[in-house]
């Protein structure tokens, strides 16, 4: 049986004169006890228990030997809202009407080429920008990241989902850049791109590989890929690239998720994300490596 906090006043029995107050708030008197220590709580600190109230300071106490409580491939559980998700679409929501209201957004964020070396965290903020001529571009991505998104937030819990959404879209990045010209010469190493199509398509991957482990049904987000693998290579402007490389990272990261499950060793997850995140890396240091050096200058 647990000791009671020190500090705690005895129950009020026969003969006691004592006006009980509150601990936390002496100036109030209550009549109504903790159901765990006996102290007198006034209504602020009364918290609702199985029987009665309890003070806050015993919910505290009883919340550092409770269990923390996870998801199903490891995360933190709790997770009532897409908290992250929405903050994601926010984030590309504000850089989008930026984008409207001045032509040097775009140009800060956007990723080319040729600036890959002098300003490589473009490869990244590319992702929470999109085509301001292209208002389906946006709508597309971001009805999708929220179609899938929340559902893998509280699948994985927000750490795991993040990472997850970040290697992504570096790799559907660095993917389109395997591709393209680097030299500063070569006009097509100043062609920028936009979008967060290679996060969500990882996105995609990564539902497919979880539900097929938790026997779920995901036909319909396999017909949802087809679809749009056949739009990038039909519709131009479209970086199927990067399409692609999101769809592998997505996959593989899931894959390794599972297999953290199994196996019951969470780390093996988190070393699963940074052994992808350096080959991702890696792929684009050797482009560069192997290529003309960018210049200095950002585009026009």
């Amino acid at each position: 049986m647990s000791q009671p906090p020190s500090g705690r006043v005895p129950d009020g029995g026969p003969g006691t004169t004592e006006v009980p107050t509150c601990p936390r708030h002496p100036d109030r008197v209550s009549y109504i006890r903790c159901q765990r220590c006996r102290r007198p709580v006034c209504p602020e600190c009364q918290r609702s228990a199985a029987v009665g109230v309890q003070c806050v300071d015993c919910v505290r106490e009883q919340a550092k030997g409770e269990r923390r409580q996870v998801t199903v491939f490891g995360g933190r559980a709790g997770v009532d809202r897409p908290v992250l998700t929405m903050g994601i679409i926010a984030v590309c929501a504000l850089v989008w009407i930026g984008e409207l209201l001045s032509p040097r957004v775009f140009q800060e964020v956007a990723f080319a080429p040729a600036l890959g070396t002098s300003e490589p965290w473009r490869l990244i903020t590319s992702a929470f920008a999109h085509s301001p001529n292209q208002p389906m571009h946006i709508l597309f991505n971001m009805l999708a990241l929220w179609l899938v998104g929340g559902y893998l937030e509280q699948m994985l819990g927000w750490a795991r989902y993040l990472a997850m959404y970040l290697v992504c879209a570096l790799a559907g990045s660095v993917t389109w850049l395997l591709f393209q010209p680097v030299d500063p010469r070569d006009p097509g190493a100043w062609v920028p791109v936009v979008g967060a199509s290679g996060a969500v398509f990882g996105l995609f991957a990564a539902v497919i590989v979880l539900n097929r482990h938790l026997g779920r049904d995901s036909s319909s987000m396999v017909a949802t890929i087809g679809i749009n693998a056949v739009i990038g290579f039909v519709v131009p402007n479209v970086a199927w690239e990067a399409h692609l490389g999101g769809l592998v990272a997505g996959g593989l990261l899931a894959l390794a998720l599972t297999v953290a499950r199994d196996q019951r060793r969470p780390a093996l997850a988190w070393a699963a994300i940074g052994g992808l995140l350096v080959v991702v890396i890696g792929l684009a240091v050797a482009k560069y490596a192997t290529s003309s050096g960018p210049v200095l200058t950002p585009f026009a």
